[in-house]
């Protein structure tokens, strides 16, 4: 078993990513831009899991005077997929990124500018929380932490040597531990016999999901969002929010080349008119204050879609940035979670 480099890889992947691209656009034959088009279309680059939310901010977008011929390129996988890719020189004006260190990647390289988090948001543009996906009837009970390491349950994560959405559960199933008390030894034996657990792990979020969707596994660490929009498109199963959770804030930025409109885009994105968008797919607003009407189909309870966590954990406050958490659990040599996965006898590749 090991942990392949990443940066090696980043040539095929551009071109894989390259050939996945698409134009989505309102107006009628739309399907390549010209040179003169260039200006006003925007290529968003993101992780799989918000695609349905941006496709309808981007229809709201272009209602507006900002976003008015605006058309939109877009590309979506795995967020730490498509970070490298934008990085090796995939096309991009505004990125979608699971985890802020996909977008910091992008800033060491030169292509997003250093302050790209200094808003209020903090560079914030859609949130969740991880949950468990479970079958219908949740025949194996599966109701807290301690329900996922019994003999038996069959666990779907994402890889998280691709996938940020993966990066989220991991830490969330640390982090329990210590908020309960626990040690740091008694947290990575938690994650030791998580992994041990698991059955499979897809590339990205929406991969992890599909591959529940198929039948594999008892239980699937997803995001909260991916569960409800799951059930808005007749795939749903039942999911179950813990006491303790993580709570999950998605990065987005705009490169420094961006093409003129992708501000407005941005602005856009972090209105109220973009954050109600995001509640109506399963997305918690980044403010408590948007309106969205207080319903959400596909949600466990469509009137309360978005309950409050008993202990609802940070990776600011309870793990001390994610400089600290990318060493930590996910150095490719020595990350705690790397060596847990490692150690249960899956694969990185």
């Amino acid at each position: 078993m090991h942990i392949r480099s990443r940066a090696a890889t980043a040539a095929s992947l551009l071109g894989a990513l390259v050939s996945s691209s698409f134009l989505s656009a309102c107006a009628p034959g739309s399907g390549s831009t010209s040179d003169a088009d260039t200006a006003e279309t925007i290529s968003i680059v993101g992780f799989a899991v918000p695609e349905a939310a941006n496709k309808n901010i981007a229809a709201e977008f272009q209602e507006t005077d900002e976003g008015e011929g605006v058309r939109f390129q877009t590309s979506y996988g795995p967020s730490g997929d498509q970070s490298r890719a934008v990085a090796a020189g995939l096309e991009a004006d505004y990125v979608h990124f699971s985890v802020p260190t996909d977008v910091t990647r992008l800033v060491d390289e030169g292509l997003v500018a250093e302050d790209w988090d200094a808003g209020a948001n903090q560079g914030v543009v859609s949130r969740s929380v991880v949950v468990f996906g479970v079958r219908d009837g949740n025949p194996k009970n599966i109701r807290t932490w301690a329900d996922l390491v019994k003999p038996g349950v069959e666990i779907v994560t994402p890889n998280p040597a691709s996938s940020g959405a993966a990066r989220w559960n991991a830490l969330a199933a640390y982090g329990q531990v210590m908020s309960d008390g626990g040690t740091e030894e008694e947290a990575t034996d938690y994650v030791d016999k998580f992994f041990e657990n698991v059955v499979s792990l897809p590339s990205s979020g929406r991969d992890a999901t599909t591959a529940f969707l198929g039948g594999t596994g008892d239980v699937l660490m997803a995001y909260e969002n991916e569960a409800i929009l799951a059930a808005q498109n007749d795939e749903g199963f039942e999911y179950v929010l813990p006491d303790t959770t993580l709570l999950i804030e998605n990065a987005g930025a705009i490169l420094e080349d961006a093409s003129e409109p992708s501000q407005a885009w941005l602005d856009f994105v972090l209105s109220d008119e973009g954050q109600t968008q995001f509640a109506l797919t399963g997305f918690r607003p980044i403010r408590d204050d948007v309106d969205f009407g207080g319903t959400v189909e596909g949600a466990a309870d469509p009137s309360n879609p978005f309950p409050p966590v008993e202990t609802l954990l940070t990776v600011d406050e309870d793990f001390g940035g994610w400089d600290e958490v990318s060493t930590k659990f996910f150095d490719e040599e020595n990350g705690l979670i790397f060596q847990a996965i490692l150690g249960a006898g899956l694969s990185l590749e």
